[in-house]
């Protein structure tokens, strides 16, 4: 095959079994690769209601047909399985080398099984794989682990593997790739129930391209934009995702508001994180290197240093949780990630939890000692390194925001402001809030939202809008732009291709300066793997993605009513807010009809025929009766596992 290295590694940690099988030349024309294959595995091998903490969960790595290629910005890889945190789809995209490694091993996926009976770890070389013991690594950091790794099979090799969260099983624990990539929603946890302490990849194969010549003459015009575009080089290349603080209105205090570009405090504007700033990095084969290399200048953790610090730490785990001190944020940022978790969905828990502490209604007793008031980030800390061991009150936010909110009953469920178990805050009905609702893993700027308006792109906006693709007041109608931008991200899921530090068209969706729309991507997929790909069969295979994703969450019990709009209670039932309410029913029958689907969220018969998934419309016949989804099962909380070594 050209483009696709050919190959699935399929590992069964129960019986120990590892094989590799064939791509299928026809599932990777129409699934491309990355999350398109993840979800289409999920959708065949994960059953409804099970556990995701249980044997029969799978977990996928999926590399795209692109990564491993000279075009830039392709090396990232998707991590899915049924996640731990919300009990639905939960996908992750990180960055650094584990992509272009796995295509250089000859893989296109890697899909594990089954749970392992003691701790251990998988190495991959060209293609060889083998499981090793893990007993030594288990209960190290992240960073401790991968130190290891790389030292023993070479620094070259990628390492994805969890920490100290992971094997506690807390909800909000994610895989790490090479230290500082983060592939969330839920998948650290199912990791540690598996036993599978890291993956390492190691490969010195090429890609072939079908028509190499055509493709590296595409690869060098896009790499060339930019290099030339100002934007990219001066304020991404030299800012990374802190301009967001700038220009995405952060939440303040579980979105008690969102500050504008003029509410920020100096300390937390972009220009002031260069005090702390000693270089920039990119993951492998960037040239646009938006990472900060940050060094910590004083408090408990003086002189480590760091280099994953995005607008999401600031904004979740700062401005949402009430802290504006910038050593403070740094240092959570290391906690995490040293031990494996999450920053969005624990940010999330934690300002809710703060809010709830701050109305009264969290105890004393059930705080732990702790002191939740906003400004104190000391025990904002330590908090964090109990949800890791999960000990005291960290064992209770280990659980993620709606299983807390399950768990502390009354009214705390008012206060989590959540779309299918994740949180993007509360927003009135429009783009934002249809895109948080359509999201096949709940809540999520970058399922569609971040590309279906004007912001983030106000050199690409114009052409998009003179192509029909997108409106000026895209709220009055918000279904077909917010379509337009989940086909846009899915398809760059498939491919391997980053989204880009400011989450801009240009990043996505390669070659679109030049082209309309997906054609400039036809051209590129079409010289890569020699087939005939068109923008038209490129939409048909986003939205055959997307209605998979979307059958593989109704088969886990989601209805139209998790397709919901959040709001706040004081505004929910106003006048104002029930009419608002509507609005946000009529976008979203709008957005079904659009889609194909039915007005209960589900892909008609019909639909699903165009889109070659007929086995999806038996696959949703043969479930048994559906339970309603509820987050993911609930376990005793002594039942967990907890403790370890502090970072």
């Amino acid at each position: 095959m050209h483009g696709w290295a050919g190959w699935i590694l399929r590992v069964d940690l129960g019986s120990g079994a590892i094989n590799k099988i064939p791509l299928n030349p026809d599932i990777a024309q129409k699934f491309i690769g990355g999350r398109g294959l993840n979800s289409l595995t999920l959708f065949n091998e994960v059953g409804p209601h099970i556990d995701p903490l249980s044997p029969e969960n799978v977990y996928c790595f999926g590399a795209g047909p692109l990564s491993g290629t000279p075009l830039g910005l392709t090396s990232r890889v998707e991590v899915s399985t049924l996640s731990s945190y919300s009990g639905i789809l939960g996908d992750g995209n990180a960055g650094g080398s584990l992509a272009f490694m796995m295509k250089r091993a000859g893989l296109d996926q890697i899909i594990i099984s089954g749970q392992a009976e003691a701790p251990c770890y998988l190495l991959v070389e060209d293609g060889r794989a083998k499981l090793h013991s893990a007993e030594e690594l288990w209960g190290l950091s992240v960073w401790e682990t991968t130190d290891k790794l790389q030292e023993k099979h070479g620094k070259s090799s990628s390492v994805a593997c969890i920490g100290q969260a992971g094997e506690n099983l807390v909800r909000v624990a994610t895989t790490m790739v090479d230290k500082y990539a983060s592939a969330a929603r839920g998948s650290g946890a199912v990791l540690g129930s598996k036993k599978l302490k890291a993956v390492v990849v190691k490969g010195s194969g090429r890609i072939s391209l079908a028509d190499a010549d055509k493709f590296k003459e595409l690869a060098a015009e896009d790499r060339n934009f930019f290099k030339e575009s100002d934007f990219q080089r001066d304020i991404v290349g030299q800012y990374g995702t802190h301009i967001g603080m700038l220009m995405w209105e952060p939440g303040f205090r579980n979105y008690e508001k969102y500050w504008r570009g003029a509410d920020v405090p100096d300390n937390l504007r972009p220009e002031a994180w260069k005090e702390f700033s000693i270089g920039r990095h990119g993951c492998h084969g960037c040239h646009v290197r938006c990472k900060d290399y940050y060094r910590i200048p004083s408090g408990s953790r003086a002189g480590e240093s760091g280099k994953a610090m995005e607008y999401e730490c600031i904004f979740c785990l700062g401005t949402n949780c009430g802290i504006t001190d910038p050593v403070a944020i740094m240092e959570m940022e290391n906690i995490c990630d040293a031990y494996g978790m999450d920053v969005l969905a624990l940010g999330n828990t934690v300002a809710m939890l703060k809010d709830l502490y701050s109305r009264g209604m969290v105890s004393k007793e059930l705080s732990d000692g702790l002191d939740l008031s906003w400004e104190n980030h000391t025990d904002q800390i330590e908090l964090l390194h109990r949800t890791a061991m999960r000990q005291g009150l960290g064992n209770l936010v280990a659980e993620g925001m709606y299983t807390l909110a399950k768990r502390l009953g009354g009214q705390a469920m008012d206060y989590c402001y959540h779309v299918k178990g994740l949180s993007r805050g509360p927003y009135p009905s429009g783009v934002f809030s249809l895109a948080h609702a359509t999201s096949t893993r709940g809540a999520d700027h970058l399922r569609g939202r971040s590309w279906a308006f004007s912001q983030p792109d106000p050199d690409m906006f114009p052409i998009l809008k003179e192509q029909g693709l997108l409106m000026e007041n895209v709220d009055d109608d918000p279904a077909p732009a917010v379509i337009v931008g989940e086909r846009m991200t899915t398809l760059t899921d498939c491919i391997g291709r980053c989204k880009g530090a400011v989450n801009n068209w240009i990043s996505a969706m390669p070659l679109v300066w030049k082209k309309p729309i997906f054609e400039g991507l036809a051209e590129l997929l079409s010289a890569a793997t020699g087939e005939d790909y068109t923008a038209e069969k490129l939409e048909q295979a986003a939205d055959r993605v997307y209605a998979l994703e979307h059958a593989f969450n109704i088969r886990q019990g989601t209805t139209r009513r998790d397709d919901r709009m959040p709001q706040k209670p004081e505004i929910r039932d106003t006048e104002e807010g029930k009419a608002d309410l509507r609005k946000h029913e009529q976008h979203l029958s709008r957005y079904y009809e659009l889609r194909g689907y039915d007005q209960h969220g589900c892909p008609t018969p019909e639909r699903l025929k165009e889109l070659e998934l007929e086995f999806v419309c038996q696959g949703l016949a043969d479930t048994p009766a559906r339970k309603e989804w509820d987050g993911p099962p609930m376990c005793e909380l002594e039942d967990y596992p907890c403790g370890g070594k502090r970072c």
